[in-house]
């Protein structure tokens, strides 16, 4: 009897550890595929802007507001696409990325990132994609705030901490014009500290990146400058 009870212990603790293995492996499986498919998207919405304010100065017909591209990405279907480019009256193409609209968009080389930049700091924005929070505006003189989600796997901000004095940034904005950024500060600040968003940056570009730190006690902050 003594033995029947151990076994069935030890086939407990066997169905348990699977179990464990099992949930470990589906949520680095989720992970990991999530990070490609985000980081897959953001590409084509980096793309599809970059082509729009690349070809906004070439309009050679009265823009309209009629739809002139709804692109499709991963199987998503018409109407509910990731990303659509619209013509403006303003001469200007608009660029949208899960509803948001783009702004910009941000590339990173020195953490191997490039993402757009959405023009509304709101919670499932920060899901998908780097958000503007305030400021003076994408490449506009004064300070510029960014933030990003860390999710500890390299998505988005997640190594925004490993960013050195001297590394750049590259931003480009709706008029096609991309700014260098160098980065001169990396700190750590609490939550409620927004004393650095408003300083005087001497009539230059600046822009301030943000996201959680890994144990989420504070902020990684970067301060950068045009160059």
């Amino acid at each position: 009897m003594f033995n029947s009870k151990f076994n069935s212990l030890l086939t407990a603790l066997l169905i348990i550890a699977i179990i464990a293995i099992l949930a470990i492996i589906g949520y680095f499986g989720y992970s990991i595929y999530n990070k490609y498919y985000l980081n897959a998207g953001a590409k084509d919405a980096v793309d599809a802007f970059e082509q729009a304010v690349g070809n906004q100065n070439t309009v050679t017909t009265p823009p309209t507001n009629e739809l002139v591209q709804n692109v499709v990405i991963g199987g998503v279907s018409e109407g509910d696409s990731m990303y659509q480019n619209q013509t403006q009256n303003n001469n200007t193409s608009t660029t949208t990325y899960y509803g948001y609209e783009v702004v910009g968009t941000i590339s990173i080389p020195a953490i191997d990132i490039e993402y757009p930049i959405l023009g509304k700091p709101a919670t499932d924005a920060l899901k998908v994609a780097i958000v503007y929070l305030s400021g003076a505006g994408i490449n506009q003189v004064g300070n510029t705030v960014l933030q990003g989600h860390n999710y500890r796997n390299g998505l988005f901000f997640s190594n925004l901490s490993k960013l050195s004095v001297g590394d750049k940034i590259y931003i480009t904005d709706k008029t096609g014009t991309q700014v260098t950024y160098e980065v001169y500060r990396n700190f750590e600040a609490k939550a409620t500290d927004t004393s650095f968003y408003k300083r005087d940056t001497e009539g230059k570009r600046e822009v301030t990146l943000s996201t959680c730190t890994n144990d989420n006690t504070v902020r990684t902050i970067i301060l950068a400058r045009e160059v």
